[in-house]
């Protein structure tokens, strides 16, 4: 077989393993601190660990409905009423997805497809890129400035075309963890208002914003709850990642159009899971804050032990991930940096250029996670302060000269 279908999909192919696999694989060859890949190290809430159990033990093991058990519909619902003021039809404006990557893939496939163009903000999650492709539409980024990774509105404006069909918006940010401010989500309504495009807004890292105005869904601003489709994710708010639970709520048409085929990928999944998320959703609100707080103390332990280990890192508002500058310590390229930490100093990163359509764009910084248990993060600090003194002898000189 022949043609442009063919060919995308050997291109997909042909990517071999994620830089996720590789870096994961190179973290446990060499016994580093693996602080690549986003999963947390610590237990979910445990009354939530005792409702899945109370599910399996209930002998709910068959499949559940295709857009997702009542009772987790219902706690979505309310979960967005409570914390941000929405309304959503349970039975309507409501599908849980294997996960949210399961989200994202069925909603790019739903709403787009050749000749279609995709804004995204870049640097993104990887799989934005290969969701897009696997549409057959075409990937249009837009660049954050660092090192705070703003949004400029010039930027944005000008990657809006008559074929752009989709704004593909994240925020709280992976890989850079920053948070659009309030006048960027204004300009990305407005944007979308203007030229009457559909929104897909990644929001799974909600509840982990440290600093500043609370995390606001683009579905809350006048206009956009009738063209936004929001994603979320139990995996990131109670540690429970493995157990691929989320969801996509939006106007009755748009998640239809989801539903529609999320039944050809999953069909449906994660039955006492289901029912155990949508316990976890109707936690008091001092497990969303508690867990808020304690990964602000995390965050903090990497930035210090990141500045002082010679990289130049600032404290991110959202996520749990830290990008850092490597140039200070005269490296230039953060794939080949991260490829040789583990052995050089017992610690796992991701390379940020694997976030970029233009590789060089992204080669100087590097993602760190600090997911992690504060004992792990303390000695990944311990490993990393080795880089200090290992710095090329020319970048040394130049700082001596200098001071």
């Amino acid at each position: 077989m022949t043609g442009p279908g063919r060919a995308r999909r050997v291109r997909l192919a042909d990517t071999g393993p994620t830089v996720f696999a590789e870096m994961s694989e190179r973290a446990a060859r060499h016994g580093a601190v693996n602080l690549g890949q986003g999963f947390p190290d610590t237990p979910g809430p445990a009354p939530v660990v005792e409702s899945a159990i109370a599910a399996l033990r209930a002998g709910h093991h068959q499949y559940p409905p295709v857009p997702g058990l009542p009772q987790l519909r219902s706690a979505v619902a309310d979960h967005q009423k409570t914390w941000y003021g929405i309304d959503l039809d349970p039975a309507r404006e409501v599908v849980v997805t294997t996960g949210a990557s399961e989200a994202l893939a069925a909603a790019l496939l739903a709403l787009t497809g050749p000749g279609d163009e995709v804004v995204v903000l870049e640097p993104y999650y990887d799989a934005y890129a290969a969701c897009v492709a696997l549409a057959g539409a075409t990937l249009v980024p837009v660049r954050l400035d660092p090192p705070s990774f703003t949004l400029d509105p010039a930027a944005l404006r000008r990657a809006v075309t008559p074929r752009t069909k989709v704004l593909l918006v994240n925020s709280p940010h992976n890989p850079t963890g920053s948070v659009l401010p309030p006048e960027s989500l204004r300009l990305i309504a407005e944007v979308a208002r203007a030229h009457d495009l559909l929104v897909v807004s990644d929001e799974v890292y909600e509840h982990l914003v440290y600093e500043g105005p609370p995390h606001q869904p683009l579905a809350a601003l006048p206009g956009m709850a009738e063209r936004t489709l929001t994603i979320g994710s139990a995996g990131k708010t109670f540690s429970f990642t493995g157990w691929k639970v989320g969801w996509a709520t939006g106007p009755r048409d748009l998640v239809e159009a989801v539903t529609a085929v999320k039944q050809y990928l999953s069909f449906a999944s994660g039955t006492p899971f289901q029912h155990a998320v949508a316990d976890a959703l109707r936690l008091p609100a001092a497990h969303f804050t508690g867990l808020r707080d304690s990964l602000r103390r995390r965050r903090d332990l990497l930035v210090a032990g990141l500045n002082a280990a010679g990289l130049t890192a600032h404290a991110p508002r959202g996520t749990y991930f830290v990008t850092a500058d490597i140039r200070p310590l005269g490296e230039r390229d953060g794939l080949a940096f991260c490829r040789s930490l583990p052995a050089r100093c017992g610690v796992a990163a991701i390379p940020n250029q694997v976030f970029y359509a233009d590789p060089d764009a992204g080669r100087p910084f590097v993602r760190f996670t600090f997911c992690k248990q504060e004992a792990v993060l303390k000695e990944a600090v311990r490993r990393l302060a080795s880089l200090h003194d290992s710095r090329p002898a020319a970048t040394l000189r130049t700082e001596e000269t200098s001071s």
